[in-house]
């Protein structure tokens, strides 16, 4: 297991925060309650694994963070009965990302919860940047096996 000595979510890992409101630990993640919840029920998922984002994550790793993210969601439902539930995983100080140890959220919502809308109600790009980024975009995807 690969861990960062500053990071607070490694110390997590270790056991060195006492505090933690931890709900689910296995060989590969942790499952915790986050310092700020945004809703009651939210639910960092965390590899036990230093892996700062997602572009340092290889598959195996990503293939067991989501069968566990999967199987807490559903954990997450039936705890909190939600009316409906986000799944957010950030990366780069520019998307919100605050701790550079990659993790997902499990956020459990409700109608007039507080956190509000995560998207703009209304953009306005030229539809010749979409087309460009969308060629640009479907090159790239090619180039990984799509069609």
């Amino acid at each position: 297991m690969t861990v960062e000595a500053d990071c607070p979510f490694c110390e997590i890992v270790r056991r060195e925060t006492p505090d933690t409101r931890e709900v689910y630990r296995d060989e590969h993640v942790v499952a915790f309650f986050p310092v700020e919840p945004a809703t009651l029920g939210h639910t960092l998922v965390v590899p036990r694994d230093h892996i700062p984002d997602v572009w340092s994550l290889d598959e195996e790793a990503a293939t067991r963070l989501a069968h566990i993210t999967l199987r807490l969601s559903h954990a997450v439902k039936s705890a909190t009965e939600p009316e409906g539930l986000n799944i957010i995983q950030s990366n780069g100080v520019v998307a919100t990302q605050t701790v550079p140890h990659l993790h997902v959220h499990l956020v459990p919502r409700w109608s007039g919860d507080g956190m509000g809308p995560i998207w703009p109600s209304k953009t306005s790009y030229p539809e010749a940047q979409k087309d460009d980024v969308w060629q640009r975009l479907r090159s790239e995807c090619r180039k990984v096996g799509g069609k």
